[in-house]
């Protein structure tokens, strides 16, 4: 948990400050947007490459590792920002700040994978519960040091040490064997254009590709909350600046208390009528959204909303780290699916709102959450022919 929030915070690290980086740079909105597109690459490299790291490192150097990563990008986020003034190295930061997210996600995802399925009870809902309240804290972090009036840089340098610290000594407390949270990559040794083979035919699986498609609604109703929410509420429902950023604050609680409460509720029903559940409230929400009314039932709409894309990401991960041989491998390629929804998504609708306004591009959200409620299926436990003595060792390690 405490890595997940880690994670949280470094991704909330400049979101706050972002009108002090580009006023150091000075600079307009279009290229801190291009800047910022360094975090979609590095992120989407990251994930890539995370099945080899992990495989070849095992989970503690790999995720220790991955830490320092985000750490040193964050470091030079901060000090190209504000010390040299320099686009092109603040863009080189978030390129390696990305490279290190989207690296630390898959291996810590599988990680927890392991962890559950050792404890052999649901808790990936919560762990991710962690990374949202990770990103709550990252940026009352940066809200808190601009109203202090205290230099981004020195905040970026004292969240990079906090994050490098912190992760590393967390990453002393993994206790799952290696066999289980990184299984040998049966593609290491091979060259490039087979293991890309590999790779290909593995995204094929056609569970895998349903899964991804739950994930992929359901990435894309987060990322669309993140990026576009507050200005819909402001300019789609006539709130006020403030009232509408408070929008996406309840957005972020309903988000964080959904996955809180979700472990007990796929363990009570299970993940497929979960998703099925959450999905057809997200489609409600949004819904009830973009058609508008009363201020408390635009509201109501925004915590449906957030219910509704709480649990594709985490569940997503438990169904694809078993859906097969190589797990770290599968979660790496349905979080590729996943990243890709939440960083490219919300341009796809700020494009789409061109044409037809921001609320109606909301639609599309709408259509794709219902796509993954038909989908669902794809999230169904694979029963187990039985339990080896290494998982029985680590279940007694889990529940002691």
């Amino acid at each position: 948990m405490v890595l997940f929030a880690l994670g949280g915070i470094a991704l909330a690290t400049w979101g706050p400050r972002l009108l002090s980086i580009r006023d150091s740079l000075n600079i307009g909105d279009g290229l801190v947007g291009l800047a910022l597109a360094g975090v979609t690459i590095g992120s989407i490299t990251g994930v890539a490459l995370s099945s080899h790291v992990l495989a070849r490192l095992g989970p503690k150097r790999a995720i220790g590792s991955a830490a320092i990563l985000i750490a040193t990008g964050i470091a030079i986020v901060g000090s190209g920002a504000g010390f040299a003034a320099s686009v092109p190295a603040t863009a080189v930061g978030f390129i390696v700040v990305g490279l290190g997210v989207g690296s630390f996600d898959v291996m810590i995802n599988v990680q927890g994978a392991a962890v559950e399925k050792a404890a052999d009870k649901t808790l990936m809902p919560l762990l991710h519960a962690a990374w949202s309240a990770g990103a709550v804290v990252g940026s009352g972090i940066g809200a808190a040091a601009a109203a202090l009036s205290i230099d981004f840089v020195w905040q970026f340098l004292a969240e990079a040490a906090l994050i490098a610290i912190v992760g590393l000594g967390a990453t002393r407390y993994l206790h799952v064997p290696t066999a289980e949270a990184a299984p040998l990559d049966p593609s290491a040794g091979t060259s490039w254009w087979v293991r890309l083979g590999q790779s290909v035919r593995r995204l094929l699986d056609p569970r895998l590709l349903l899964i991804g498609l739950v994930m992929l609604g359901a990435e894309l109703g987060e990322g669309t909350a993140n990026s576009w929410l507050s200005l819909s509420a402001s300019d789609g429902h006539g709130q006020t600046e403030t009232i509408a950023a408070l929008f996406f604050t309840v957005f972020a609680i309903s988000e964080t208390a959904a996955r809180v409460a979700g472990g007990p509720v796929v363990d009570r029903i299970g993940r497929v009528a979960t998703i099925r559940l959450t999905t057809a409230i997200g489609v409600v929400g949004l819904v009830i959204f973009i058609l508008g009314g009363p201020v408390w039932l635009v509201l109501t709409g925004v915590v449906l909303w957030a219910v509704g894309v709480s649990m594709g990401f985490p569940l997503g991960m438990s169904a694809a780290a078993e859906s097969g041989p190589n797990g770290a491998a599968r979660v790496s390629a349905v979080a590729s699916i996943g990243y890709l929804a939440n960083l490219a998504g919300p341009p796809i609708i700020g494009s789409l709102s061109e044409a037809v306004g921001l609320l109606n591009a909301f639609w599309l959200v709408v259509a794709l959450l219902a796509v993954a409620f038909i989908a669902a299926g794809s999230f169904a436990t694979r029963p187990r022919a039985g339990i080896s003595t290494a998982d029985k060792d680590a279940q007694r390690l889990a529940k002691s």
